[in-house]
C-alpha cells in the first residue's frame, strides 16, 4: 500500500497517519527525516544538500526526489510506505509522479484532510502541553479537549497539572507562510493535490483519492478514514 498524505499543519494529520502505520505496517517517511539522515550520513545527494542549506537556499528537487526514491526502495518499504511532507507544490507533484512511473513504483491512494485555515491557524496556537506528560491532549479551541478550570486557571483536563504552550505554536508568522503555501491552490500544496485528483479522474487507474473531513475530533475523523479504505473496526 503506497500512500501520499495531505494536510496542512494543525489538521491531525501525524495522528491519523500513525493509524495509518499502524494498520497496514508501514514506514511513514517525512521528507524532513529524509534529509537529515542523508546530510548525517554523508551521502553524495546529502553533501549536495548541505551545500544549499548552508547557504540558505532551497534544496533544487533534482537532489530532493532522487533521495526520496531512494527511501522508498529501501527493504522496510517493500510492503507499501506513507510519504508525508512532499510534494510541497505543483512541479513537484508533476517530477514524483514522473519518477515513480519510472521506477515502476505505483501510487494506490492520495489522502487528503480538508480544513478551513482559520481553524487549522486556531488547532496549532490552541495547543497546550501538560507538563507532567505531553501526551495528554489539551486545546483551548477543540471543545473535547479543552483544558479543565481550577481555580480560574486552565490545567490539564487529565491530570490535572500545569499546562505551558510551545513557542513555535505561538509564531503566527511562522504558521502563516507554512499555511501560505499549503493552501496555495495555484502553485502551492492544494495545487499538487489537485493535480492528483484530476490524474485519478483522467487516467482512471488504481490511483484513489480520499478525502477526510478535518473537523471532527480525533476518533471520528479516523473511523471515517478506516471506513473509506474498506477496513473494519
Amino acid at each position: 500500500m503506497n500512500i501520499l498524505f495531505f494536510g496542512p499543519n494543525g489538521s491531525g494529520k501525524g495522528t491519523q497517519g500513525a493509524i495509518l502505520q499502524k494498520q497496514y505496517h508501514i514506514p511513514h517517511i517525512e521528507s524532513g527525516v529524509i534529509f537529515r539522515e542523508n546530510i548525517s550520513k554523508g551521502t553524495d545527494l546529502g553533501k549536495k544538500a548541505k551545500g544549499y542549506i548552508d547557504r540558505g537556499e532551497l534544496v533544487p528537487d533534482d537532489i530532493t526526489i532522487p533521495m526520496i526514491l531512494n527511501r522508498l526502495k529501501q527493504p522496510d518499504c517493500a510492503r507499501g510506505w506513507l510519504l508525508d511532507g512532499f510534494p510541497r507544490n505543483v512541479n513537484q507533484a508533476r517530477q514524483l509522479d514522473q519518477a515513480l512511473k519510472a521506477a515502476d513504483l505505483n501510487l494506490d491512494y492520495v489522502i487528503e484532510i480538508v480544513l478551513e485555515r482559520k481553524m487549522a491557524k486556531d488547532r496549532i496556537m490552541g495547543r497546550r502541553l501538560c507538563v507532567n506528560d505531553n501526551n495528554h491532549p489539551n486545546n483551548i479551541f477543540i471543545e473535547a479537549i479543552k483544558p479543565a478550570i481550577k481555580d480560574g486557571k486552565p490545567v490539564c483536563r487529565v491530570c490535572g497539572g500545569e499546562l505551558k504552550t510551545r513557542s513555535d505554536d505561538q509564531d503566527e508568522t511562522a504558521i502563516d507562510k507554512r499555511h501560505a503555501i499549503y493552501y496555495d491552490t495555484h502553485n502551492g500544496t492544494l495545487a499538487a493535490v489537485n493535480y492528483f485528483k484530476d490524474k485519478a479522474k483522467s487516467e482512471k487507474g488504481a490511483l484513489r483519492i480520499i478525502e477526510l473531513d478535518g473537523r471532527p475530533g480525533v476518533k471520528e475523523v479516523s473511523d471515517d478514514l478506516l471506513k473509506k479504505l474498506g477496513i473494519k473496526k
